[in-house]
C-alpha cells in the first residue's frame, strides 16, 4: 500500500469502525468482525494472518533480530444491556459522536491502532519490528483469545493494549482470583440446639475476609482487596445446617501473586478453600522502562487501573491506553466521539516516534 496521511487514515479509520459496529460480534461470535478486519487488511495489500477469530499482521520489513511491538486490541463485544434507546448494531453519527455497541469499548482503540500500524507499515528505518492483533474473547477472558496467538505473535519486547483510557496509560492493572469457601459443621435440630452450626463458622471466616489487610501496598494499585460477594446454606428454617459456601473476589496488586495470597487465607481460614481460576494475573512495568519515560515527558498520565483487560494474559511487559473513557464501556447506547479517534491516532504516533527515538 502507498503511505498514507494521518488525516486520510483517519478517515479510513472512522469509516471501519461504523462497518465493524454494523456487524454483531459477542465474545466467541466474532466472525463477522474477524472477517471484516481481514478483509480490510488484505484490500490494502497487507498480508494477513488469521487464528480462530483473531487476526494478525506484521510491518512491511519486519525483520528478524530487531525487537518487537505488539499493538493489540480487541473486536468482540459483550451482549446490549436492557437500557438501550438506539439500535447497538446501527451506527449513527450525531453531535461529533459514533454510536453503537462496541464504539467505545473497543472499537475505537481498536481501528486507532491500526491506523497506527498503517502509518508505520512501509517504514524501512523503524527500530522496532511491529504485529497489529485484532482479538477476540476479551470481554469473558477467553482461551481463544490472545492467548492462544502467543505461540505464533512471540517473541514480542512491548505491548500496546487498546481500550478506553482517555488516552491516560495503564502501567499496571489488578490481578484477579475467585475462591469458593466451604464451611462444614454438623445437621441438628434447631429446637433442641443440635449439631454445630455451619454458618456461624462460615462468619468467623467471612470477618476475616472482612478485616484482614495484606502489608505490602503497590503505589500504582494500593492494598489487595477482598469481598465476599455470595453465600449459600441451610435447607429449613429448623434445621442446623451442615454445610455454608460462599464465594470471595480477590483483586491482587502487583506485588502479590495467587499463589502467595492463597497461601496467606490458607493460614488464617478454617474453612475449605478452592481457586476458580489463576490466569488473571496482575500486571505491571517498572518505571525506568524507556516507554513510560516517554510518557512522562510527553506529559501523558500514567496510573494503576482497577479493571482487567489482555494485559492479564500477556508474558511481556505491557501498557493498556487507548481513545473513549471506560466510564461508558458496557453502558446503554454506548458512543465515541470522533474527536477522540482522531486524538487518539495523533497521541500514539507521537509517543511511538518519542519512543522509537530513545531506542
Amino acid at each position: 500500500m502507498a503511505h498514507a496521511s494521518v488525516d486520510k487514515i483517519t478517515s479510513d479509520m472512522i469509516d471501519l469502525l461504523r462497518d465493524l459496529i454494523a456487524i454483531p460480534s459477542f465474545s466467541r461470535e466474532e466472525h463477522g468482525t474477524a472477517d471484516r478486519i481481514q478483509a480490510y487488511l488484505a484490500a490494502s495489500g497487507i498480508p494477513v494472518h488469521r487464528k480462530g477469530n483473531n487476526v494478525w499482521t506484521q510491518n512491511k520489513f519486519f525483520t528478524t533480530g530487531k525487537k518487537t511491538l505488539l499493538l493489540n486490541s480487541h473486536h468482540d463485544t459483550v451482549k446490549p444491556n436492557k437500557g438501550y434507546t438506539r439500535d447497538p448494531h446501527i451506527p449513527a453519527v450525531e453531535d461529533g459522536r459514533i454510536y453503537g455497541l462496541g464504539s467505545n469499548d473497543a472499537g475505537g482503540p481498536l481501528v486507532s491502532l491500526l491506523g497506527v500500524f498503517l502509518y508505520y507499515y512501509e517504514r524501512s528505518d523503524l527500530p522496532f519490528n511491529m504485529v497489529y492483533a485484532a482479538t477476540a474473547e476479551e470481554e469473558i477472558s477467553g482461551a481463544g483469545g490472545v492467548e492462544s496467538l502467543i505461540p505464533d505473535i512471540e517473541p514480542i519486547d512491548l505491548a500496546i493494549v487498546g481500550e478506553p483510557t482517555c488516552m491516560h496509560m495503564a502501567v499496571a492493572e489488578r490481578g484477579l482470583l475467585v475462591i469458593d469457601c466451604t464451611a462444614q459443621g454438623v445437621a441438628g435440630h434447631a429446637a433442641r440446639q443440635e449439631g454445630v452450626n455451619a454458618i456461624y463458622k462460615a462468619m468467623q471466616d467471612i470477618d476475616w475476609f472482612r478485616s484482614y489487610r495484606f502489608e505490602k501496598v503497590s503505589p500504582w494499585l494500593g492494598e489487595v482487596t477482598m469481598n465476599v460477594t455470595i453465600i449459600n446454606a441451610g435447607t429449613a428454617h429448623n434445621q442446623v445446617p451442615a454445610e455454608c459456601t460462599f464465594t470471595v473476589d480477590i483483586r491482587l496488586n502487583d506485588f502479590y501473586t495467587h499463589a502467595e495470597v492463597l497461601e496467606v487465607i490458607r493460614q488464617h481460614v478454617s474453612c475449605q478453600v478452592k481457586e476458580r481460576s489463576t490466569r488473571i494475573k496482575p500486571s505491571f512495568i517498572p518505571v525506568e522502562h524507556p516507554v513510560l519515560i516517554s510518557a512522562q515527558t510527553l506529559g501523558i498520565p500514567r496510573y494503576g487501573s482497577p479493571t482487567t483487560s489482555d494485559m492479564a494474559l500477556m508474558p511481556w511487559p505491557s501498557v493498556k491506553m487507548g481513545p473513549g473513557d471506560s466510564a461508558r464501556s458496557h453502558s446503554a447506547d454506548e458512543y465515541i466521539y470522533i474527536q477522540e479517534i482522531e486524538e487518539g491516532i495523533h497521541k500514539y504516533i507521537s509517543l511511538l516516534d518519542h519512543y522509537f527515538s530513545k531506542a
